[in-house]
Parts: C-alpha cells; sequence; structure tokens
C-alpha cells in the first residue's frame, strides 16, 4: 500500500496480505506540525496488474484550545474592594500562552432601568394592559427626563453611541459561540431595536404626544361600565382593571412634588380627564369587590377562616392610593372585614401578599402590624454582599402573584414606604440589578413595576456622575487616555484590554472604588492557550464537572466504572458522559458545550429540544462537541448525561465542557481536561 500524504508530499508504503473476500488493516503515524488545519491523503493498493484507491481529507482538531477565565466584580457606594484572579496570579505552566487580558466596568448600571423604558414604549400589541405600559412609560419618561438637566444630556449623547446594543451583542469575541449560532439571535436583535431610538424616544414633545395618544385610546377603551378589557371587545376583566389602576397610583406617587406625599398612596391625578377615568374604573372595582364578597359568604362553612384571596388583596392595595375617593358604607364594611382578615392570616401568605398587605394596613392606619409584616419580611430574608437583600422563595411561577420581578419591586415599595431605610431599601434595588445583569425583564407588567421600584425609593441612583476609580496591577486605569476606548454615558460603561505581550501576574490584581450611591460592577476576562488535558477547573458563580464512565449491561443491570487516563478503554465499548452543573442564581440564555474525544462518536445524533426534571433545553450533537441552551436556567444543581461509543484507538485529549451566560458573559465556567486511552 502506497500511502501518500500531501504534506511535503511525503510517501511511505506497507506490505500487506489479504484472504479471497476478506479484511485487513494497515496503518501509518502521522506527525501533524501545528498550525495545521486539515491533512489531506492517498492510499494506493496494489497486487499484480490490480489496484484500488482513495483519497479524502481528514480534519485535524488541536490538542490545545483557547480557555477564558473570568472574575466578576461588584462595589457598593463609598466603598473599596479588592478582586484577584487567582489563576493568573499564580500561574505555572510552561504549556500556557498568553491570549488577551480585558477589563469591563460600568459605574452606574441603575441606567439599564432606563434603557428599558423603550420596550414598553414600543411593545406591539394593542391589548390594553400594554397600552397602559406606553401611556405609563412615556410619562415616566418625560419625568426623568424633567427631573435632572444631566439626564437629558445622556440621552443625546446615546443618540451617536452604541449604548444602545443589547448585552446579547456586546462583548462578541469573548462569548464562546457566536451569537449567530445560538436559538437566541431574535432575541438580541429585537432587544437592539428596542433600544436604538431610545435618544428619539426621551425627546420631551415626542414623549408628551405619545402620552397623550396612549391615554385617549386607553379612555376610548374603557368600557360604560368602567371597566377594561383586555383587548377591546372583550369581556371585563376586573384584573386588567385593577392594574392599569394601580399603574396610574404609582405614576401620581412618583411624579408628584417631592413633600406633597401623604401616608396613604397619593396617587392623585391633576389631570381632569383621568381622574374621571379613574373615577369610573373604581366605581366598578368597588361593586366588583362586594360581588366576590358576597359570592364567598354564600359558600363559606365560617366567616372567620382564612378568606383572603388575592384578587381582593390586590383590590384594597389599589384602592389604598385614592384614599381620597369616598367609599360605600357597604364597602367600609367589607374593607374592615378584609383588613381584620389581613392582621389574623398574614403570617400564612405568599411573599407579594405579604407586601402588599402591609401597604394595605399602613396606608389604612395599622401601623403596628404593617410593621410586624416588615420586621417578619426582613428576618426571613437573605443578605448577600454581592447580591443585596432577596427571598429565597421568590422563584419563578405561573401565577402573577408569584412573578420575582414584580415581587422584588412590591418589597421595594414596602420596605421604603413602611421602614423608610435608605441602606435597606438600596440592598433591595441591588438584587433587583444584579437580577438585570443576567436576565431580561420578560413582560411588560415586569418592566413597570422594576423601573417604578428603582426610581421610587432609597438612594437616587440616576443623579450619581462619579465614575469607578480602577487600578490595575497598581496602576489606575484612566479611559479618557486610552486609545478607542470610549465611555457610555450613563451608565459609565467602557472595555479596555492588554495584548499577550502585555500580561504578567501582576495585572490579576483589581481594585474598585465606588464614590457615590449606588454600585457598579466589571469583570476581568484573561483568554489564553493551553493543552486540553491541563486545563484546571474554574471556580465561579457557575461550577461545572465532567466524568466519563465505562458502561456495560451484566445479567443484574447497568453497571458504570469510572475512566481515567490510567483505564483503557477498547473499541466498541460504551462510555456515558456525566456532567454536574451548580448555579447559584437564576439566568437566562446559557450556553454549554461539552467537548468529546476525537476516537469516540455520539449515539444520539439527532438535535431536538428536552425537558430533565423541570428544566427545558435544547441540545444540539456537533461533529466535535455536544451543545446545551438553556433560554432560562434556575438556581440549582443539575446532572446531564450521554452515551457515545469507541470508534478508533489512540491517545485522546476528551477536552473539557464549558458554560457561560451569553447575557452577561463573566459568568463562566468550564471542568477540567480528561484523558482518554483506548486500544
Amino acid at each position: 500500500v502506497t500511502h501518500e500524504i500531501l504534506i511535503g508530499n511525503a510517501q511511505s508504503e506497507n506490505n500487506f496480505t489479504v484472504d479471497a473476500k476478506g479484511n485487513t488493516q494497515v496503518s501509518w503515524n502521522l506527525k501533524i506540525p501545528e498550525g495545521i488545519a486539515a491533512v489531506q491523503y492517498k492510499i494506493l493498493a496494489k497486487a499484480g496488474n490490480f489496484s484500488d484507491g482513495e483519497q479524502n481529507v481528514l480534519p485535524v482538531i488541536t490538542n490545545r484550545m483557547m480557555v477564558t477565565e473570568t472574575l466578576p466584580m461588584w462595589v457598593r457606594g463609598n466603598e473599596t474592594k479588592t478582586f484577584t484572579l487567582d489563576k493568573l496570579k499564580n500561574t505555572a505552566s510552561t504549556t500556557l500562552r498568553h491570549h488577551q487580558l480585558s477589563l469591563e466596568i460600568t459605574s452606574n448600571p441603575a441606567w439599564y432601568a432606563v434603557q428599558a423604558l423603550p420596550y414598553l414604549m414600543e411593545y406591539p400589541y394593542d391589548c390594553n394592559e400594554q397600552i397602559f405600559s406606553r401611556y405609563y412609560a412615556n410619562t415616566l419618561g418625560g419625568y426623568i427626563a424633567n427631573s435632572n438637566p444631566r439626564i437629558q444630556q445622556v440621552f443625546d449623547q446615546w443618540a451617536n453611541s452604541d449604548a444602545l446594543l443589547s448585552n446579547l451583542e456586546k462583548n462578541e469575541e469573548l462569548k464562546s459561540i457566536l451569537i449567530q449560532e445560538t436559538p437566541w439571535l431574535r432575541d438580541a436583535q429585537s432587544e437592539t431595536e428596542q433600544k436604538k431610538r431610545i435618544a428619539l424616544l426621551f425627546d420631551l414633545n415626542k414623549l408628551k404626544n405619545d402620552k397623550d395618544n396612549a391615554f385617549n385610546k386607553l379612555v376610548q377603551n374603557q368600557m360604560s361600565s368602567g371597566a377594561w378589557a383586555w383587548f377591546k371587545g372583550g369581556p371585563e376583566n376586573r384584573f386588567i382593571t385593577q392594574h392599569i389602576i394601580t399603574g396610574l397610583g404609582h405614576l401620581g406617587k412618583l411624579t408628584a412634588p417631592k413633600g406633597s406625599g401623604e401616608k396613604s398612596g397619593n396617587g392623585k391625578s391633576d389631570n381632569t380627564k383621568e381622574q374621571q377615568a379613574i373615577k369610573n374604573a373604581i366605581g366598578y372595582l368597588d361593586e366588583e369587590f362586594v360581588k366576590e364578597y358576597e359570592q364567598m359568604k354564600k359558600y363559606a362553612t365560617d366567616l372567620n377562616d382564612d378568606q383572603l384571596s388575592h384578587t381582593q388583596i390586590h383590590y384594597l392595595y389599589m384602592r389604598s392610593y385614592y384614599l381620597e375617593i369616598k367609599v360605600s358604607k357597604k364597602v367600609a364594611e367589607i374593607m374592615d372585614y378584609y383588613n381584620t382578615q389581613a392582621q389574623k392570616y398574614w403570617v400564612k401568605r405568599d411573599l407579594y401578599s405579604k407586601g402588599l398587605l402591609s401597604l394595605i394596613l399602613y396606608r389604612n392606619g395599622n401601623t403596628a402590624t404593617a410593621n410586624k409584616i416588615i420586621q417578619s419580611l426582613e428576618e426571613n430574608s437573605i443578605l448577600s454582599n454581592e447580591l443585596g437583600m432577596y427571598w429565597k422563595e421568590n422563584n419563578n411561577s405561573w401565577y402573577w402573584h408569584q412573578a420575582p420581578i414584580e415581587t422584588q419591586s412590591l418589597l421595594i415599595e414596602a420596605f421604603s414606604e413602611i421602614k423608610g431605610d435608605i441602606k435597606t431599601v438600596d440592598n433591595l434595588k441591588i438584587w433587583l440589578l444584579k437580577n438585570k445583569q443576567t436576565n431580561q425583564w420578560k413582560t411588560t407588567k415586569a418592566t413597570t413595576d422594576a423601573v417604578y421600584a428603582l426610581l421610587l425609593g432609597g438612594s437616587e441612583w440616576l443623579s450619581v456622575t462619579e465614575a469607578v476609580d480602577v487600578l490595575v496591577g497598581g496602576e489606575k486605569i484612566e479611559p479618557s487616555k486610552l486609545d478607542n476606548v470610549q465611555v457610555e454615558a450613563g451608565t459609565g460603561y467602557y472595555k479596555t484590554s492588554w495584548t499577550k505581550n502585555e500580561i504578567n501576574p501582576k495585572l490579576a490584581e483589581v481594585t474598585l472604588n465606588k464614590k457615590g450611591d449606588g454600585i457598579a460592577w466589571g469583570a476581568l476576562y484573561w483568554q489564553y492557550f493551553e493543552d486540553l488535558d491541563k486545563i484546571t477547573p474554574a471556580d465561579t458563580p457557575l461550577k461545572l464537572k465532567k466524568k466519563v464512565f465505562l458502561k456495560k449491561n451484566t445479567d443484574t443491570g447497568e453497571v458504570l466504572s469510572d475512566v481515567n487516563g490510567n483505564t483503557p478503554l477498547q473499541v466498541g465499548d460504551l462510555v456515558r458522559i456525566r456532567i454536574e452543573l451548580r448555579v447559584d442564581r437564576p439566568m437566562e440564555f446559557v450556553h454549554m458545550k461539552d467537548m468529546r474525544a476525537a476516537g469516540m462518536e455520539p449515539i444520539n445524533v439527532l438535535s431536538s429540544y428536552k425537558w430533565q426534571d423541570g428544566l427545558g433545553y435544547y441540545e444540539s450533537t456537533k461533529d466535535a462537541s455536544t451543545n446545551f441552551f438553556f433560554d432560562y436556567l434556575p438556581k440549582g444543581v443539575y446532572v446531564f448525561e450521554y452515551d457515545l461509543r469507541v470508534n478508533n484507538a489512540g491517545d485522546f485529549s476528551n477536552g473539557i465542557s464549558t458554560i457561560q451566560s451569553m447575557y452577561a458573559p463573566e459568568f463562566s465556567s468550564h471542568s477540567e481536561g480528561v484523558r482518554i486511552l483506548i486500544e
């Protein structure tokens, strides 16, 4: 057999013998120079006057890969913190080659809330909730733009910058795969579109015009009863009506002149047309409140039992913004009944209801019980230096009263109004912004509630102008003196980097000093090339462990035995890959990639959407890896398994598993490298 390899046209011959109608193996050892991506070979077998041959190309997968180590950083107002990327500081590998070191800083993340407003202004559907969201956003936009001259300057600067790029599209080179290869390209494009016209959207004349248009449409859609349907022409919808009137209460409270607020919600409006719409809607809602009470009374075995429904609690919260609108004697009696119920049964309620009940009782003069609820909430909360103040049970659910963003926003309002402690409220706002760092605010309702909460209580973060002082390796970073570095207006976001020749262990240490209120965050990214089996695991909020097992079916069932570099496999063996993933916070748009040795082939070659233990994900099988895409990844521990068949002998690197948040690339991790010997 003649074997010709097209690297310098080397040729070698092997003699072989094979029986008629039989087969045999002939092999060559190839030494591939570094940097060769593929090898073309030509094989010719001759016997007497007969010959046969084939020509093909073999891809060469390098035994090295680029690894990205990340160091997420955060600092609170008037605080100095030092962070160290230990792997860079203590690197001792002789095969490691630096590629790039990047630094990202966001001085005032509170502006991300303002950047979310265009999503409300331009949401395309014409149901009454979305029309109201447009009115809400335009009213807030005008209020924000007028509240501080510097804010208008920020909008003007945004007009010609990439502040409007989606977080999914920023830092393209830092992501483990291109955004075009993921199922979320459309999300990235739509979020960019939402942000693109922000300077135009915050033009004061346009804000007023759009606000008036949305409100007129809302009034036209209001039914004679005072109710709104979900979509025009539909039946009366009590929840939508309560949501709209509550939102108008929010706006009245938020945009009221400082010092004018009373202990009530103070949702009063100066607009006569708006006052009339509110009065009509409250007339309808008062009737519905009485109807539900009468219905409950008809079927309840004991009125002293817990009869607090979520809709009735939501009504009482809405009504607390309009204490100046008188109630009938019947409504007043029923309100007293539910207030007594609230004092008696608040302990059993969920987080959202506790927040509502605390505000209802406080605004109706029962400050003792309201303070008890706030104290209980505080005692059951978690306080984290990074994530702020939050509640473990505040997770996603199908119900409107169990939505995390809305719940946290409501609790910010409750703590702000009842406790009035700026430090606590700021801790609650930190959780909301840290959630925005790794997630989209999915709905118009979540976005309106979050923006309201961030603007409502605690320190006025939007007016903070001081940038974060950053020291890397003891030297101060001054963005204004760096080439090709632009500081984004408002957020104070910028990114700078060092090339491979400039990187040294000293740069592993970063000090952040935040002046003024609020929080700031950033990240250090170190990219390097290393042999696959020398890569060590990364320790970040995402943690990955990868195991390889030999799978054998015996008389007693399936048996798995651990495989490492000293355990040889045989061609034909079945191998089980097990990946254990730990994540310490909910994340959206997460990609996990598991590399595999060139001597193995997957059993399952079809890509498909899968469900496992309540987690939905898309699994995509590629030539050299298996990829997992998570639209939403809740906090927890997850185990993924799939099988491979051994089909080639050799000594292989099995590669590593990598995972990265596509929304916040500083949250990434990888497993350690594994060696596989196949005989």
